[in-house]
């Protein structure tokens, strides 16, 4: 099922038809500031599995991401961080970045990799705030892979749904997505480490 909502000012009816599905356990793709991505709710374990049966990726392998409404949701799903770690997540976001941070033990166990650390985003797009608003709690997420070697990421939202409509519960029409994915930092040393340069421009944050 296709679902349009405008990017720029997201029909609430249509945000809460989006958030019905993720809160009945299914799973969507929708937009962000960067890629389309796959997402379930935080705690919905079949969710979770489909997602990573879609990616072709074991359950206990996947590495997904929390996509966060705002950076309140840090002292409930990560371990404490410091001054300066926060002062660079603060100026980065909402935006194209994706920090990765010691767990803390509310996130689901079926979650946490042995490393026990997470990688958390605030995407900077009308439609993903809006459902984040909604649904109160934070979306697990993982990026719509392309199978062509030249555009890694799909970003048409109509080709989303002819290639995996069968495997969601509904693809959200918000506009066309970005090609490239975040930028990934590694802060779990304490010392921040671009471990992948993506659309976020790290000169502006550092």
């Amino acid at each position: 099922m296709l679902l349009s909502i405008h990017p720029d000012n997201p029909d609430p009816r249509k945000v809460r038809e989006a958030v019905k599905i993720l809160q009945n356990g299914g799973v969507i793709v929708m937009p962000t500031d960067t890629v389309y991505s796959f997402a379930s709710m935080l705690g919905n374990s079949k969710g979770f599995d489909r997602i990573a049966r879609i990616r072709g990726i074991r359950p206990n392998k996947a590495h997904f991401s929390l996509l966060c409404k705002d950076l309140s949701d840090l002292s409930h799903y990560t371990s404490p961080v410091s001054n300066d770690v926060f002062k660079l997540m603060k100026r980065a976001l909402p935006g194209p970045f994706t920090f990765i941070l010691q767990a803390s033990g509310n996130i689901p166990k079926m979650f946490r990799s042995s490393k026990k650390t997470i990688g958390i985003r605030i995407p900077d797009n009308n439609v993903a705030q809006a459902i984040l608003e909604e649904t109160g709690v934070p979306l697990v997420v993982s990026s719509v892979h392309d199978e062509d070697q030249i555009l890694e990421y799909t970003a048409d939202p109509e080709l989303i749904e002819e290639k995996h409509g069968h495997h969601v519960d509904a693809v959200i029409q918000g506009g066309f997505g970005e090609l490239y994915a975040s930028t990934v930092i590694d802060c779990t040393s304490g010392t921040p480490e671009v471990i992948r340069e993506g659309r976020g421009d790290i000169e502006s944050i550092l």
